[in-house]
């Protein structure tokens, strides 16, 4: 019998491996019947996921999944920074059960960047920040991490990453080999990099300004033909009129 928990998870999952795009309607019945079960418990998984920032909803869009604004990005990386930085710096000697499972992880991620399933690439990069944590001892900022992996996956959706996979993939060898050699200062440093980098990758406009479609649009049209048409390149919307429809048999 599927809980409220497993739903939520499955969710998590799905975003994780970039099957469920920001601004994905997530219907009650819809997942109630995916998941043989009674839309309360539907609702318990979306209201518990609300409230660790990844669905929201609305009276006239009902559950969706969140579209994180420029800040609500920056606050997000900035948060994991902090954590994993923080994670690295206090931990002790790791023994070698945590190394030999991380290592474990490297080879899986290894193993997907030679595959084409880019969803079993993009939740094991995510994943191996949460991995890292358990491995460190704490279970709570593990849980904490897998939400925040979690909306930075989102952002980077939402505004188009150009992050290089297999760049992560080598940075996570080399912090896993300085934590190996008990150089805890340098792990931390990669870290820190590695973040950066992957923040640096997203296509973060300087400003959001949301009405700037419509005011081209609206511009008057003698200063509008005044000067040669320039195409403009398509801005993502963080919030469109109407939310991509999945079909989500196919991604849960």
């Amino acid at each position: 019998m599927v809980s409220s928990t497993d739903i939520a998870q499955r969710i998590i999952e799905a975003v994780l491996a970039q099957r469920l795009a920001p601004g994905t309607r997530l219907g009650e019945q819809s997942l109630s019947m995916l998941f043989d079960c009674s839309r309360t418990l539907v609702r318990e998984a979306l209201v518990r996921l609300a409230a660790r920032g990844i669905v929201t909803v609305s009276s006239r869009r009902g559950w969706y999944v969140v579209q994180p604004s420029h800040e609500e990005a920056r606050d997000a990386f900035e948060a994991r920074r902090v954590i994993e930085t923080g994670l690295i710096r206090s931990a002790r000697q790791i023994d070698r059960n945590a190394l030999r499972r991380l290592r474990q992880h490297l080879k899986q991620e290894q193993a997907a960047l030679k595959g084409d399933d880019v969803g079993q690439r993009s939740y094991l990069l995510g994943d191996f920040h949460v991995c890292l944590a358990e491995c460190l001892g704490n279970q709570l900022l593990a849980d904490t991490l897998r939400d925040f992996t979690a909306r930075t996956t989102l952002i980077a959706m939402l505004y188009q990453s150009n992050h290089d996979a297999v760049q992560s993939c080598q940075d996570h060898v080399d912090i896993v080999a300085a934590l190996e050699r008990g150089d805890v200062e340098a792990a931390e440093q990669l870290m820190a990099t590695h973040i950066g980098q992957v923040q640096a990758a997203l296509r973060l406009g300087a400003t959001n300004d949301p009405l700037a479609d419509l005011r081209e649009a609206l511009a008057p049209v003698r200063e509008a033909s005044s000067t040669p048409a320039k195409k403009r390149p398509r801005k993502t919307d963080p919030h469109p009129a109407h939310p991509t429809e999945t079909y989500l048999g196919a991604l849960l």
